[in-house]
C-alpha cells in the first residue's frame, strides 16, 4: 500500500533538530519521513478490522517528530517504523464512515483484568502500551503494528470506531479527535462562572480549547491570545470575549484582572492574574509567560504538546500554583463517565468544525503539505489534512 512511513534515525534526526525543523530539511533526502509502498498491516486478531482512511489532518505533534522538536521522553513509548496520522476520518469495508480514537489502551490490547487507569476510563494512561498482540505505542499512528491515517490501510480494535453522524462532513470529522482531546482538557481545568480564564495560542488546539470552554466550562470571561489575523477573527467565532495580541498579553490581562505589573529583566510578571490559564502552544517562551500571569494559586493546564522547554520554576514554586497535563481523552467523571468522544461528536455540528480545514493535499504532495502546516498560523490555515479519498485500496 502506499504510505508515508516515518523511520527513526538518529543522524537524521540530529541534523533536521540542528536546521531548526526547517520544512526544506525535514522533508529533505535526509528526512525521516519517507514515501512509497509498504506492507499493508496485518489483523492482529480476529476482532480487529481494517480501516481506509479518507482524510488524515496533519497534527502538531506530528510536525514535532517530522521537524526534530518531540520530546525524546516519547521514544520508548512508541515503535518503527510507523505510519504517522492519528486524527482520522476512514470507512470501514461495509462503507460506513468512523472516526478513530486512537489510544491503544488495555482494552484494545485483550488485557483483562485492565489497568488502574484504563479501569477509571483514561486509556491514554495505560500502564500496558508494551504489551499484548500488537508493539509499543501510545497511539494508533505511533505503533508500528497499527498503520496511520498517513496511508491506504489502518487497522483498528472494534473499542476504537465512533460512527460518523451523516450531517456531519469529512472535513468537519476529521477535527473531532483533536475536538476531543480539548474537551478533555476543559473539562480537567474546571472553570467555573467566577473564573477569569485565559488560553494560550490559537492553532487548531487553542481554537478548539475555545470552543471547548465555552460549551462545557464557561467562564466568567474568556480571554484568547491569537497571533495572526484569522486567528483573532476564529478565537472570537469560537467563544472568546476578548482575543489579545501577545505583545500584549501582560498588560491586557492586567487590566482585564485589575492586577499589578511589574517588569523584570527578563519578562514581566503579573500580582494577581487569570484564575486558569490553557497554554496551547508547548514552547518556552508561551510556558513561562503563563506561569507569570496565572494569579497566586491558580492553575495552568498544558494542552499544547512540549518538548524538553526550559521553564522557571520560581513562579510555579512562590505563586503555588497547581501545574496539570491534558492528554488525549476517555471517560470524563465531570460528565458522567460519557466518553470524551460522545461529547466532541454531539457538540461538534454547532461549530462547523470544516470550516477550519483546509487545505487538502494528497500523499504525493506531502512536502508541500508539511511546509504549509508548519506555517498554517501565518498562511490563515487551521487544520492543514492530506486527502486520501482519490485512492483505491
Amino acid at each position: 500500500m502506499l504510505a508515508l512511513q516515518y523511520r527513526r534515525s538518529i543522524p537524521s534526526y540530529a541534523i533536521v533538530r540542528a536546521s531548526g525543523g526547517r520544512p526544506e530539511v525535514a522533508t529533505s533526502a535526509l528526512s525521516m519521513l519517507k514515501l512509497g509502498d509498504v506492507p499493508e498491516p496485518e489483523l492482529p486478531t480476529r476482532e480487529w478490522v481494517r480501516v481506509m482512511p479518507t482524510l488524515s489532518g496533519i497534527c502538531g505533534s506530528d510536525l514535532s517528530a517530522i521537524g526534530g522538536h518531540a520530546s525524546l521522553y516519547l521514544d520508548p513509548l512508541t515503535s518503527y517504523p510507523f505510519v504517522p496520522g492519528h486524527e482520522v476520518v476512514g470507512t470501514l469495508d461495509d462503507g460506513s464512515r468512523v472516526v478513530i480514537e486512537p489510544a491503544l489502551g488495555c482494552r484494545v490490547r485483550g488485557i483483562d483484568p485492565p489497568c488502574p487507569r484504563c479501569a477509571e476510563g483514561r486509556p491514554g494512561l495505560c500502564y500496558n502500551v508494551t504489551e499484548g498482540p500488537i508493539e509499543v505505542g501510545l497511539q494508533t499512528g505511533y505503533c508500528a503494528d497499527t498503520g496511520g491515517g498517513w496511508g491506504e490501510v489502518l487497522v483498528a480494535h472494534p473499542s476504537q470506531l465512533h460512527p460518523i453522524p451523516e450531517s456531519l462532513s469529512d472535513e468537519a470529522a476529521v477535527l473531532i479527535e483533536p475536538f476531543a482531546c480539548c474537551v478533555h482538557a476543559a473539562l480537567r481545568g474546571g472553570a467555573s462562572k467566577d473564573d477569569i480564564v485565559v488560553v494560550l495560542g490559537a492553532g487548531t488546539i487553542g481554537l478548539l480549547t475555545v470552543a471547548a470552554i465555552r460549551l462545557f466550562t464557561p467562564p466568567k470571561r474568556l480571554i484568547a491570545v491569537a497571533k495572526h489575523p484569522t486567528q483573532r477573527e476564529l478565537a472570537q467565532k469560537m467563544g472568546a470575549d476578548q482575543v489579545i495580541n501577545p505583545a500584549d498579553v501582560y498588560q491586557r490581562i492586567r487590566f482585564a484582572t485589575r492586577a499589578r505589573r511589574l517588569d523584570g529583566v527578563d519578562r514581566s510578571l503579573l500580582l494577581g492574574g487569570a484564575d486558569i490559564t490553557f497554554e496551547c502552544i508547548g514552547r518556552a517562551g508561551s510556558l513561562n509567560d503563563a506561569v507569570r500571569f496565572t494569579r497566586e494559586g491558580g492553575t495552568v493546564v498544558a494542552v499544547g504538546m512540549p518538548g524538553e522547554e526550559k521553564v522557571d520554576w520560581a513562579a510555579i514554586w512562590q505563586r503555588e500554583l497547581s501545574v496539570m497535563g491534558a492528554y488525549a481523552y476517555g471517560s470524563e467523571p465531570k460528565r458522567k463517565g460519557t466518553p470524551t468522544f460522545e461529547l466532541a461528536l454531539e457538540a461538534a455540528p454547532e461549530l462547523h468544525l470544516e470550516k477550519l480545514t483546509d487545505p487538502l493535499f494528497g500523499l504525493g504532495e506531502y512536502r508541500d503539505a508539511i511546509a504549509y502546516a508548519m506555517s498554517a498560523g501565518r498562511l490563515g490555515a487551521v487544520k492543514v489534512a492530506f486527502d486520501l479519498r482519490g485512492l483505491k485500496v
